[in-house]
């Protein structure tokens, strides 16, 4: 298995479990008088709350960490720290998935603190910071494994996540641009599973050629005078064809030809759930954390190689 493909998927792993969880555990922090109650959030500081925040995203963060290591990193030796440089790899779509895991956890975390009724520059500072913090505490762990090392260009696409939330909250109080993921099944994991996963799950996480992410853009929100559906969207897409990992000899066996490596680029439509009406505050959480995924939908594809391909509907 290519060495950054493993990595990622670790990496995506706990990515993946520190995002969901953090939504799911707040549901049994507090007892509130009614179920829809507990989902809304607070008029002022509810000193309860924000401590219970506080408390399991340590918890959460602390315990991906501790088990990343003993998962992964333990069987592996160490080094004094060093930095690598893996921006060629990957036509870079595992940059774009370190922007998105840090929007999206950062999202949730100014979210949960929101719901404390903590002030927004508390937000701003200790809520949307979570996806930087996290994911670089990962990288300074590769910096110490002899197997990899720290990657710059993950650091600079973790910083970016948090940016493009904070800089938006700063700017237009709202977002307006929202980093999504979608995902379909391709032909390359029928020949190595151990790459690119035996199963769906496995394959969400490793087969970079079925990855998709994209830029949802909400139309109203830059022009909120028009009649435009305050939840419509236009996506702009971006994704790989012949990832292979160049760097792993099975491929001269298994791939007798090698796949023809080109970009991919995707204009689509999309919807922002976030933008759905509904007095529901359990509703809107839910429509929050679905809003990480892209819907399909009708989808023009443009690469230089292909050229131009419409799909009735792409995910």
């Amino acid at each position: 298995m290519d060495q950054q493909s493993r990595r990622y998927k670790i990496i995506l792993k706990y990515k993946s479990y520190y995002c969901f969880l953090l939504f799911f555990v707040f549901q049994s922090i507090l007892a509130q008088n009614s179920f829809d109650n507990f989902f809304k959030p607070s008029d002022s500081l509810n000193k309860k709350r924000q401590t219970s925040v506080y408390i399991t995203e340590t918890v959460l963060a602390s315990g991906a960490l501790i088990g990343l290591n003993q998962l992964w990193y333990a069987d592996y030796p160490k080094s004094d720290f060093h930095f690598i440089n893996d921006n060629a790899e990957w036509m870079q779509m595992d940059k774009l998935g370190h922007l998105y895991s840090s929007y999206h956890i950062g999202r949730f975390g100014a979210e949960a603190l929101n719901w404390s009724g903590a002030s927004k520059k508390n937000q701003l500072i200790y809520g949307a910071s979570l996806g930087f913090v996290f994911l670089t505490a990962v990288e300074v762990m590769d910096g110490f494994s002899e197997e990899w090392g720290a990657s710059m260009g993950d650091v600079i696409a973790n910083a970016s996540g948090t940016a493009l939330y904070v800089s938006q909250e700063l700017i237009w109080n709202e977002q307006r641009i929202t980093p999504k993921f979608s995902f379909h099944t391709t032909e390359y994991a029928n020949y190595r599973p151990d790459l690119f996963g035996s199963s769906m799950q496995e394959q969400i996480l490793k087969d970079y050629n079925g990855q998709t992410y994209w830029f949802s853009v909400n139309l109203y929100s830059f022009s909120k005078k028009s009649k435009i559906p305050k939840w419509l969207n236009v996506a702009f897409g971006y994704g790989a064809e012949g990832l292979i990992g160049e760097n792993d000899k099975k491929n001269s066996v298994i791939f007798p030809i090698k796949p023809e490596k080109y970009r991919q680029f995707y204009l689509s439509l999309d919807l922002d759930l976030t933008k759905i009406n509904t007095k529901s505050h359990f509703l809107k959480t839910i429509f929050s954390v679905l809003n990480t995924v892209k819907i399909p939908a009708p989808t023009l594809e443009y690469s230089p190689q292909k050229g131009f391909k419409f799909h009735a509907l792409y995910f």
